[in-house]
């Protein structure tokens, strides 16, 4: 009794210290996002002093007023969208038909331990800065939505989860298939993917973030500013690379200088620029977290 009494008060020990733990851990996690929004939100002069911590000083929505009136930061955000959408597209559609004939045994697919190697292969080493850009300047992508989405068409992170979330599911439900006359387009569409939606989530999730969150690739691909998309351009801003935008604006609107600096604007559009990835999160959640469970089992 004294022992079942112990490990009781262990457990809930262990789950307080646990739960402490986590909500410290969320905390460190939105203090910056909660500085950047106090900073946007803040007065130019003790923004520029460097007096904001969490909580915004002398309240201006001018900063938000001057984003909403650029047309650089809306037509990146407009290629990012573009972007998400073919890249989620491509990416889903490749890494579903390629993970379902690689999740067979050697039996139903000679040759499979070998292709599986292969692409793992790329995962461990790869080709270099130079020769990725030579290849998407060789195929004429350059400057197109299409040199941000083709390299990276098909990840093999995500499909080593995809066929993982394939194996997991009974060989039965195959055979039985089989059985009744379907093919193996039938059973991967039919079968496979309304079984794998938790899976499959979980990837788009990953995908929609990545290339939500891509800016390199803004930079060495695209010769012209105007196609750049939102990451790229919010670097390019940032570290001062270019800030033509708002030195256009300074000059043409003087009285705009009085109300809001560079590190409002700048706080301003990250904030914005994160809100869809944290509009969409809380939607696909549940199946991300049931995801990664169901990817660490194999049979």
């Amino acid at each position: 009794m004294a022992m079942i009494k112990y490990r009781s008060l262990s457990r809930r020990t262990f789950n307080i210290a646990n739960i402490i733990f986590l909500c410290l851990l969320s905390v460190t996690c939105l203090l910056p996002m909660v500085h950047v929004l106090a900073l946007s939100l803040s007065d130019k002069n003790i923004a520029d002093a460097g007096l904001i911590s969490l909580w915004p000083q002398g309240t201006n929505l001018d900063s938000y007023r001057y984003i909403l009136r650029t047309s650089e930061f809306f037509n990146g955000f407009r290629i990012s969208v573009i972007r998400v959408f073919l890249g989620l597209a491509i990416n889903l559609l490749l890494v579903v038909m390629t993970a379902y004939p690689l999740s067979k045994d050697n039996k139903s697919f000679r040759g499979r331990t070998y292709i599986v190697w292969y692409f793992v292969f790329t995962m461990l080493f790869g080709g270099g800065l130079i020769p990725l850009y030579m290849t998407v300047q060789s195929t004429k992508i350059m400057d197109t939505i299409w040199a941000l989405i083709l390299p990276g068409a098909l990840p093999v992170y995500n499909l080593v989860l995809m066929i993982n979330f394939f194996r997991t599911l009974p060989k039965e439900l195959e055979e039985s298939a089989l059985i009744d006359g379907a093919g193996h387009w039938t059973i991967l569409w039919r079968i496979y993917i309304p079984l794998s939606m938790a899976g499959i989530a979980t990837i788009a999730l990953f995908i929609t973030v990545g290339h939500w969150n891509s800016w390199f690739d803004g930079l060495i691909f695209m010769n012209s500013t105007e196609n750049y998309p939102l990451q790229s351009y919010l670097q390019t801003v940032i570290v001062g690379l270019t800030n033509a935008l708002t030195t256009k604006v300074f000059s043409e609107n003087w009285r705009m200088l009085a109300k809001i600096s560079d590190r409002t604007v700048k706080a301003a559009q990250i904030f914005i620029a994160a809100i869809p990835i944290l509009a969409v999160y809380p939607f696909l959640q549940k199946y991300f977290v049931k995801g990664l469970v169901l990817g660490s089992v194999k049979q």
